[in-house]
């Protein structure tokens, strides 16, 4: 079980406001949807970050090899994909 801690978290009138009105709506504390809504983005922007990450280590490969697809035979691949088709990936070439 993980280790709960407090943390404290100043919001605006406004927007307090508005989560007590969402919270209330919804049936859940407004501290759940606080909760709730961290989680969320952290989650997102993780995968945010390792799509960042997979991009820059892709352009490091390319620029140490050369090897790469073009736009034409990506598209052509995911066309096949997309109507349902079982494809082979295309080869990287310099």
């Amino acid at each position: 079980m993980a280790t709960l801690s407090t943390t404290s978290l100043k919001l605006d009138s406004a927007t307090k406001e508005r989560v007590q009105r969402l919270a209330l709506a919804r049936r859940r504390s407004p501290h759940w949807l606080m909760r709730e809504a961290v989680e969320q983005y952290v989650e997102r922007e993780e995968r945010r970050e390792q799509l960042r990450q997979d991009a820059l280590a892709a352009w490091d490969g390319y620029q140490a090899t050369g090897l790469h697809v073009t736009a034409g035979e990506a598209d052509a691949w995911l066309a096949k994909l997309e109507a349902g088709k079982h494809v082979v990936i295309p080869k990287c070439h310099v």
